[in-house]
């Protein structure tokens, strides 16, 4: 029974991050690096055109100049200047028409919008940014919906937005739900690996849901080996009190 509880204990190594990987665990070292998120169907950008002409700039970004409130969601022009990525992969854009931008990066679409507009209207520079961004995290009782609080987030910044995971949390089996262009794609890993940092999991995008599961440990609720001792010395005497009673 010793051996028994003593297998269930909790160890460091169990709940320990940025730890050196074992031969037992996957290695991410050097097999991918950060790459800029890529716009998808669904995703909106808010853009701001500037211009020396002031109907140009009330054209496209109103006349109350909401500008940076947006971040926070606060603006009430916030909607009537977000373009939605259609399932065409364009969005509709004021006197332009329609532009292609789906798959593209932040960057890419910037310079595509200004090359649409310079044909039809004078303007300086134009401003986009990626709103309405989630993630979600299910189980182990962190579930819930946190919003990105700037452009890249990673796992261990979205774990502690969750107030961490929870002691009997099964670290080298977390799961990531993420949509791709090639579909839907559930992926499993281990977040105690310092090689995380070198993976495609490290840093999150818009909708990953990230499931947690519970480690066989917590069925025992032992999580340590003095825990372990201290359970069986209770159990121990508690049957020798029923003995002695069924014995008298």
């Amino acid at each position: 029974m010793l051996a028994f509880e003593l297998t269930s204990c909790i160890t460091t190594r169990q709940t320990n991050y940025l730890q050196t990987p074992t031969k037992a665990s996957a290695t991410f070292k050097d097999s991918a690096s950060y790459e800029e998120y890529r716009l998808k169907e669904g995703d909106r950008l808010y853009i701001q055109v500037y211009s020396t002409d002031s109907k140009t700039n009330a054209l496209f970004n109103g006349s109350t100049g909401a500008g940076m409130q947006t971040m926070a969601g606060s603006s009430e022009n916030m909607d009537l200047y977000t373009y939605v990525v259609q399932p065409n992969g364009s969005i509709d854009f004021p006197i332009v028409g329609e532009i292609a931008l789906k798959y593209k990066t932040i960057r890419e679409s910037k310079r595509i919008i200004q090359e649409a507009i310079k044909p039809l209207l004078k303007i300086n520079s134009i401003e986009i940014q990626l709103v309405g961004r989630y993630f979600s995290i299910i189980g182990s009782g962190k579930s819930g919906k946190f919003a990105f609080p700037r452009e890249k987030v990673n796992i261990l910044q979205a774990l502690a937005m969750a107030g961490d995971l929870g002691y009997y949390t099964d670290r080298s089996k977390i799961k990531i739900l993420r949509k791709t262009k090639n579909g839907t794609s559930i992926k499993s890993f281990d977040v105690r690996n310092v090689d995380i940092i070198n993976s495609e999991f490290y840093y999150l995008e818009p909708d990953d849901i990230i499931f947690l599961q519970p480690m066989n440990s917590q069925f025992f609720g032992v999580s340590t080996v003095w825990a372990a001792i201290s359970t069986l010395i209770t159990s121990y005497s508690f049957g020798v009190l029923i003995y002695r009673a069924v014995g008298n």
